[in-house]
């Protein structure tokens, strides 16, 4: 006698299809942008039924949105995990800061991009966007003052942080065209150095015992 085949259960079934779609769509805005980036292309792309897409993420606003929250917070949680093996030391700061900057870097980062200029002119968008964008962003800066061990009751230290994370924003942009090792890594020295001074309390310091 012969055995039934076991069955796949639903509710893994159904983690996977997800899972299949959100990585489907940051592919596909990464790839073609919003306007290109249907539901039916990414239901192509993962290779299920335009049906199983509006099941899990009625709308393409909650599919994409959905897409860069998922990824962003598993992006999130690698580079926090690589981030506390960094050995204290003089580039300790330094390596912090090419961790940052990698995050917006390749294929979620130009999905997010492009997501984040279409909401720009969609008001339907923009809605969903913002209070993602809000979430991101402090998540980023928590991130970011942990992994610098930065005392953000320091004057000028918050603006230094939210500053490492708009220096890392702006190469990313700048890279999308022209990717340039050298000078990336000699905008990361140079940055490094001085948020060094700024975290130390140093700048300060030196202030002080002038004049």
């Amino acid at each position: 006698m012969t055995s039934a085949p076991v069955r796949e259960p639903r509710q893994h079934r159904s983690r996977v299809t997800r899972a299949r779609l959100l990585d489907a769509a940051v592919e596909v805005l990464a790839e073609v942008g919003w306007l290109g980036g249907t539901v039916t292309v990414v239901a192509e792309r993962a290779n299920v039924s335009r049906g199983a897409v509006q099941h899990h993420f009625p709308t393409r606003e909650d599919l994409f949105t959905a897409a860069i929250d998922h990824m962003a917070g598993d992006l999130f949680t690698r580079i926090r995990l690589d981030g506390a093996r960094i050995p204290p030391g003089p580039e300790h700061t330094e390596t912090v800061l090419d961790a940052l900057v990698s995050m917006f870097r390749g294929t979620l980062y130009r999905a997010a991009l492009n997501l984040w200029v279409a909401a720009v002119q969609d008001e339907t968008l923009r809605a969903r966007v913002l209070p993602l964008d809000r979430r991101l962003s402090a998540a980023m800066y928590d991130m970011a003052v942990d992994l610098l061990g930065a005392d953000v009751s320091r004057p000028g230290v918050p603006a230094a942080v939210e500053g490492t994370l708009s220096l890392a924003r702006g190469l990313g942009v700048r890279e999308l065209l022209t990717e340039n090792e050298a000078r990336r890594r000699t905008i990361i020295r140079q940055w490094a150095a001085h948020l060094d001074t700024v975290l130390t309390g140093a700048e300060a310091g030196c202030g002080a015992g002038a004049g």
